[in-house]
C-alpha cells in the first residue's frame, strides 16, 4: 500500500464529482474495506466500468483522475463497453497520464505539483525521472494527442 499520497478522504468529493460530471462520468464512493469494482490493480486503486469511476476513501486522487482519464478520452459510446482495462493503446495512455495532471490543477486542494509528486511517489515511471520533467520536457505527443481530440485548448486547458 501506498502511503504517502493524497487520498479521496483528504479532498472536497464534490469537486472531484463536479469534475467528472462536466464529461458525462459519475464518482460512484464504495464502503472502506471493501473491493474496488473494475480496478485493475486492486486494493485501493480506483475502478472503471461504463461511466463510473469507483473509489473509496483511501483511494489516491491520482488514481482517480488516471482512471477517468481512461474514460474521458474514450468516445461516449466506447465508455459503455469499458470494464476494469480501457486501453493498450501507448498513446491514449500517454494522454491520460497528463490529462490527470492537468485535471488535478483544476481542483481545490490538489494542484498539478501535488498530484506530480504523488505520481512519483505512487511508481508512475518516466524517462526524464519523474512526471514533473515528463510534463515539462518530454509531453508534446500526448500534449497534441489531447488538443487533436478537444479535450484540451491550445493554451493547455481542459475543454
Amino acid at each position: 500500500m501506498h502511503t504517502a499520497v493524497l487520498r479521496l478522504a483528504d479532498v472536497d468529493g464534490s469537486a472531484i464529482q463536479s469534475l467528472l460530471a462536466r464529461y458525462g462520468l459519475r464518482l460512484i464512493k464504495v464502503d472502506d474495506g471493501t473491493a474496488i469494482p473494475g480496478s485493475f490493480w486492486g486494493d485501493e486503486e480506483a475502478g472503471i466500468i461504463g461511466h463510473t469511476v469507483y473509489a473509496r476513501g483511501d483511494t489516491p486522487v491520482h488514481s482517480v483522475l488516471h482512471e477517468a482519464g481512461h474514460l474521458i478520452v474514450l468516445p461516449p459510446e466506447r465508455r459503455a463497453e469499458v470494464h476494469t482495462d480501457a486501453t493498450d493503446s501507448i498513446e491514449e495512455e500517454d494522454a491520460v497520464c497528463y490529462l490527470q495532471i492537468v485535471l488535478g490543477g483544476t481542483l481545490p486542494g490538489v494542484g498539478r505539483a501535488q498530484l506530480m509528486a504523488d505520481m512519483d511517489a505512487w511508481g508512475y515511471s518516466f524517462r526524464l525521472g519523474s512526471a514533473q520533467a515528463w510534463f515539462e520536457h518530454d509531453a508534446e505527443n500526448a500534449r497534441a494527442w489531447l488538443v487533436a481530440h478537444g479535450l484540451l485548448t491550445q493554451a493547455g486547458d481542459p475543454v
